[in-house]
């Protein structure tokens, strides 16, 4: 007694815009989990690298899936933004360190702590900076700098009216004028 293998018959695209038969899809889905290499199985059905990837989301096992994508705790995440937000490391820093991939993942962790804490949080800010509270005398030399700094002012433009005046030159560029040709 022989066992006969049947074949399976799919329906055959004519044109490269119509859609591959579900069963045949589910089929190659199958054979990506069961490990067959993609490329070989693009070869042999005639499909692109795009179309498997969507199919492996869509029509992939709860398994696959996992197995694809390293689901990180709160706590972990936590670790690794403050990390970043305390300038211990880089977002590329962490990226390796971390072995994550994207790092726009990272920076989405940002935003989502940011939001929670009601923060800003600036990557490039110089490491444990901090903040130095204001005191008097720091306020009256700023002011003081602020009074000399407005006196130079008055006096340079002071000079420049006179120097206008003595040698009937425009010093100062008129709004909408033209550059010389030299």
């Amino acid at each position: 007694m022989s066992i006969k293998k049947e074949e399976e018959h799919y329906y055959q695209r004519s044109k490269k815009r119509e859609r591959f038969d579900k069963r045949l899809v589910l089929k190659i889905v199958s054979e990506v989990e069961a490990g067959v290499p993609r490329k070989q199985l693009m070869e042999k059905y005639g499909c692109g690298k795009a179309t498997i990837d969507d199919w492996m989301r869509q029509y992939g096992s709860a398994g696959y899936q996992a197995s694809k994508r390293e689901i990180r705790s709160n706590l972990e995440k936590h670790t690794i933004v403050r990390a970043i937000i305390e300038g211990h490391m880089t977002v590329a820093e962490a990226k390796v360190a971390y072995q994550i991939s994207v790092s726009k993942t990272i920076y989405s962790w940002i935003r989502a702590y940011q939001k929670d804490n009601d923060i800003f949080i600036e990557e490039k800010a110089p490491p444990m900076a901090i903040k130095k509270r204001s005191t008097s005398s720091d306020i009256k030399d700023l002011q003081q700098a602020l009074k000399d700094a407005e006196l130079k002012i008055e006096t340079l433009n002071t000079m420049i009216d006179i120097a206008e005046e003595e040698l009937k030159i425009d010093i100062r560029k008129k709004s909408g004028a033209k550059q010389s040709n030299k």
